[in-house]
């Protein structure tokens, strides 16, 4: 199982298309995981529309956009494997989160690579950043570590940086990850990531690889049964009207 990818849930992982000033997003489709078997993504959603941008010289601190785990996702999942290039092993604890209202917004992992000191954190964001100045991220109120967008797909972008193990210590202790990039309008968007549960999945053993397998197929058979109902809701709800009877004749 080749683990240099990002690993993502078989659910998809629609994300943010605007983070403005009010954090306005449209829903994205996510493409299948590497590691999962192949799904078709669905068609892409139309953005929203973007709000206004700050007056000039308006003074006003950085949108902070707290986010929750996505429900059907109980736990931190630890994935481990081999990589087919240079045969170590690699591990990554990983796991999505959505919004308020339940939308899709991002997703992190952390991989651990055997001989390897360092780890490496990483993160699938929205789309409608900046690029250019990167991304910050620390462990509640500690020392900001540096990060880069690496590449972007219809679904996002993903940005990651290397940590050593002082930062890992601190997220097995922490509250949350701060997240701060930058929106179209170069205005300041903070993302606060929980991470109750990091410490229990990253120290322990990883998933069987049977048992997410079975994971996964049983989240693709209920995606596809909402799928089903929501076809047969909506035929029955647009069905044409029966045609009025003739009236008689006198």
């Amino acid at each position: 199982m080749a683990l240099s990818s990002f690993y993502l849930r078989p659910a998809a992982i629609a994300l943010a298309v605007c983070v403005a000033t009010g954090s306005a997003m449209a829903q994205q489709p996510q493409p299948a995981r590497p590691a999962a078997p192949a799904q078709k993504p669905a068609a892409p959603a139309a953005p929203a529309a973007p709000q206004a941008a700050p007056q000039q010289g308006q003074q006003a601190g950085p949108t902070v956009v707290q986010v929750k785990p996505e429900p059907s996702q109980t736990d931190w999942l630890k994935v481990c494997g081999e990589d087919p290039g240079n045969k170590k092993r690699i591990c990554y604890t990983t796991r999505d989160f959505v919004s308020d209202q339940g939308q899709p917004v991002l997703a992190v992992a952390v991989y651990d690579i055997q001989g390897d000191p360092n780890r490496i954190v990483r993160f699938l964001m929205p789309l409608g950043l900046l690029l250019q100045p990167g991304m910050r991220f620390s462990v509640d109120a500690g020392q900001g570590q540096a990060g880069k967008f690496a590449v972007c797909f219809p679904n996002g972008c993903f940005a990651e940086g290397a940590v050593g193990q002082a930062v890992i210590d601190q997220m097995r202790k922490g509250n949350a990850i701060r997240v701060s990039v930058q929106n179209q309008f170069t205005r300041e968007v903070t993302f606060e990531v929980p991470l109750t549960g990091f410490a229990k999945a990253f120290d322990g053993a990883p998933i069987d690889p049977k048992v997410l397998e079975e994971q996964q197929r049983q989240m693709q058979e209920q995606m596809q049964k909402q799928a089903e109902d929501l076809r047969k809701k909506l035929e029955g709800g647009t069905g044409a009207a029966p045609a009025p009877a003739a009236p008689a004749k006198p």
